[in-house]
């Protein structure tokens, strides 16, 4: 148990991106704030091979959780490492659950304080 502790801490500590980072997708037009972290693949292998095979990602990597938004819509997000870049735009996000994760600082950045227990 202790190792497998271990190694998930150690993979975790790989991340490129940490809890409240805005980040944008490599190819597709959406951006997002994280709010969740898995040190390698979680979700479903139907969601996983819904996925073109051309441009499907290896699972062993971190995958993120985003508040997600486009120019049309906001929605929850579940993204590879490989598919993030940083977004270095300075716009400030709308998605609607923002507020209840992340407090906005004076610099423009967030910080995570979690589900409030309302």
């Amino acid at each position: 148990m202790r190792e497998e502790l271990n190694n998930a801490m150690a993979k975790e500590r790989r991340a490129r991106f940490a809890i409240g980072e805005v980040v944008k997708h490599r190819f597709f037009p959406f951006r997002g704030i994280i709010f969740d972290v898995d040190p390698e693949f979680a979700n479903t292998d139907e969601w996983w091979l819904a996925i073109p095979e051309d441009i499907r990602p290896e699972k062993d990597q971190p995958f993120y959780h985003l508040l997600a938004e486009n120019e049309e819509t906001e929605y929850v997000a579940y993204v590879s490492e490989q598919n993030l870049l940083p977004d270095d735009s300075g716009e400030p996000l709308r998605h609607p659950q923002l507020d209840e994760l992340f407090d906005e600082l004076e610099n423009g950045g967030y910080r995570f304080r979690g589900p409030s227990a309302n």
